[in-house]
């Protein structure tokens, strides 16, 4: 659910179009702005940030230009926006192996990259990051955190990691159509210990990534880029990023201790109420063994979850109370 204002400047940049006022100038503050706060939300800086619109296609440049044979490692779960983009390049000898997310820092030396996301989608668990930051250290291994489900609720500080991706319309609370990837000098460069790759060609740069977007930048085959990663950016989806430049900052200014102490508070609550022990995450997930028809009784009880892997997802941010943990309670209860 997202801010009031967030819904309501998107409101009025369609209202806008639809009365042919808007100007694509007009949107590259929000652009910016959003940017900007996607970088101080994951602790990165600004200019390592390009914006896209998946959490795919924001990897598959990465996937296309990792070495021929390149092993990375992943969560067994681990979701497929994540996988995907490095299993299509399996003919080049990229291999994925999964091992249990609690696994993957012990398992990091045998391999060149450990992609993952800082909280799981299936079930909420939460990543070790600075077990994975000092297995980075220690071998020389390659890190790529997808924060989707953790910008917003878990407070991040992932200037360590080789590149960080993350789409906006979950915890950060943006119109679905925007994310970001930082991508650090690193990911070529390499951390300690390890060789260089390749450049990362990014293969869908448009006009906006031109140092000149609103002049030559337009008509010429090979325009001069913007410094880093952005230079390489498609088009921006305007009404989504007019939302996030609301959303994401605001969400960055605000006591990230304290937003993670609410969030978690509540969904500790609700796994207590249900015979659960705590698990630290805003994420609670139902499995059927437990109760066989919870997705009814949610439903039925005007509750929105989503089921993932057979279980249910219940996921609690600023907009949930205490009252919405006991309506989930009360209709969970066997």
């Amino acid at each position: 659910m997202p801010p009031l204002r967030a819904s309501e400047a998107v409101t009025r940049a369609v209202t806008d179009w639809a009365a042919a006022r808007a100007s694509p100038r007009d949107y590259d503050d929000a652009v910016e702005t959003a940017r900007a706060g996607f970088a101080a939300i994951t602790g990165v800086p600004v200019s390592d940030v390009a914006q896209g619109a998946t959490v795919s296609g924001l990897v598959g440049p990465l996937a296309a230009a990792v070495p021929d044979g390149t092993r990375v490692l992943v969560a067994t779960g681990e979701f497929s926006s994540v996988t995907r983009p490095f299993a299509m390049q399996a003919h080049r000898g990229v291999r994925i192996t999964e091992v249990g997310l609690d696994e993957l820092a012990a398992h990091a030396g045998g391999h060149d990259l450990v992609a993952v996301s800082v909280v799981q989608s299936l079930d909420g668990r939460v990543a070790d990051v600075d077990a994975l930051c000092a297995a980075r250290d220690r071998h020389g291994v390659r890190l790529l955190f997808d924060v989707t489900q953790a910008a917003g609720w878990l407070p991040l500080r992932l200037d360590r990691a080789d590149a960080v991706v993350g789409a906006g319309y979950k915890w950060l609370l943006c119109p679905r159509g925007v994310a970001w990837l930082a991508q650090r000098a690193s990911w070529v460069d390499g951390p300690p210990g390890a060789g260089c790759w390749p450049d990362v060609v990014r293969h869908g740069a448009g006009w906006y990534g031109t140092a000149d977007r609103w002049g030559d930048g337009l008509y010429t085959p090979d325009p001069p880029g913007r410094p880093g990663p952005a230079g390489g950016e498609e088009a921006p989806v305007w009404f989504s990023h007019v939302g996030a430049a609301v959303s994401v900052p605001w969400l960055a200014s605000l006591d990230a201790d304290a937003v993670r102490a609410h969030c978690v508070g509540l969904a500790d609550g609700l796994r207590e109420r249900l015979g659960m022990p705590p698990a630290g995450s805003a994420i609670v997930s139902v499995p059927a063994s437990a109760v066989p028809d919870a997705a009814d009784r949610l439903a039925a009880a005007g509750i929105s979850a989503a089921v993932r892997g057979g279980a249910v997802r219940l996921s609690f941010h600023l907009a949930t109370t205490a009252d919405d943990v006991e309506a989930a309670a009360v209709a969970l209860r066997p």
